[in-house]
């Protein structure tokens, strides 16, 4: 799909993930992306999500917007992230359809993985089980996405493509307490420390849990790829294909931010899911994609911004 000429709605487009989405879209020469802000449009309202659709008569939807946090978040607030990420995936799909959308591109969550997922995590063991349990709401909310895509296509022929992605990290993320995911959590708590003169930072955890992340600007170039060249309603994995303890992340912080005090684990806080990899052979035979930034040269670039907006 040649893109240029295309009316691009993208969901979400100003947050985090949103404005390099948006970003890498101009850069391909699309000249019509609008990016609808959620003060002025409530996506949990059938209504209001229909007229926005009646007003920017898109032909191609990409859908970021969903409320996410870290382990805090998911156990604060599991019923408002299932609930209002249900409600917006299914009203965005939905309008899609009625609109004639030729494409929409469904921005899903390794989190709908299942707790105890083979490593590497493939598409097909998608249903092998129950998500870790403090993030399952969020993460069942969102894989509703893959099936409601897939009956579409089946009942309707409508072209909706799903992409499954790994932890995103990069320059402005957010670091507020309440919704920050672990990297700039941690970034955070040890710049604090530092400042404070704490010989000890807390970590919840037992520091054994692995994870996979992504590099923000890649994750963006796959979403693009993906409109561009993906055709099907089975999901798609997207990362970086490695993982790192979160002990080994909590030291590669600690030393870039120059805190120089113990790391203390406390295992009465969850770890969240044991294990995260995702065999990432898929996209690259689908639509061309590989992660390019190196972790350690991405957790560069994000300390030094993060540090630098904290004042730090």
């Amino acid at each position: 799909m040649d893109l240029a000429d295309k009316r691009v709605l993208v969901t979400g487009g100003a947050g985090f993930l949103g404005r390099h989405v948006v970003a890498q879209l101009q850069a391909a020469g699309c000249r019509h992306v609008s990016v609808p802000r959620s003060r002025e449009v409530d996506l949990r309202r059938e209504a209001a999500v229909h007229a926005l659709f009646a007003r920017e008569r898109p032909q191609v939807v990409i859908h970021l917007a969903a409320v996410v946090g870290g382990i805090g978040a998911n156990r604060a607030m599991p019923g408002t992230l299932f609930h209002d990420n249900l409600l917006m995936g299914a009203h965005v799909v939905e309008a899609s359809r009625q609109a004639g959308v030729e494409k929409l591109v469904a921005v899903g969550t390794v989190c709908s993985y299942p707790k105890h997922t083979p490593v590497p995590f493939r598409e097909d063991d998608l249903w092998s089980g129950y998500p870790e349990e403090t993030n399952a709401p969020y993460g069942l909310a969102k894989k509703m996405l893959v099936v409601q895509l897939d009956a579409y296509r089946r009942q309707y022929g409508f072209n909706g493509v799903n992409l499954l992605v790994v932890n995103l990290y990069g320059p402005g993320d957010t670091d507020d307490p309440a919704r920050s995911h672990v990297i700039p959590a941690l970034i955070r708590k040890c710049a604090d420390a530092k400042r404070r003169g704490d010989r000890v930072v807390d970590v919840w955890g037992t520091g054994a849990a692995t994870r996979e992340f992504l590099y923000v600007e890649d994750g963006a170039r796959a979403i693009r790829l993906a409109t561009e060249r993906l055709d099907t309603s089975e999901p798609v994995n997207v990362g970086s294909g490695a993982e790192i303890s979160i002990a080994e992340l909590a030291r590669a912080i600690a030393d870039r931010v120059g805190f120089t005090g113990e790391i203390h684990f406390d295992p009465r806080e969850p770890d969240g899911q044991p294990r995260r990899r995702l065999d990432v052979q898929r996209a690259k035979a689908l639509f061309g994609f590989e992660a390019t930034v190196a972790f350690a040269d991405g957790l560069d670039r994000t300390v030094a911004w993060q540090l630098s907006h904290l004042g730090g």
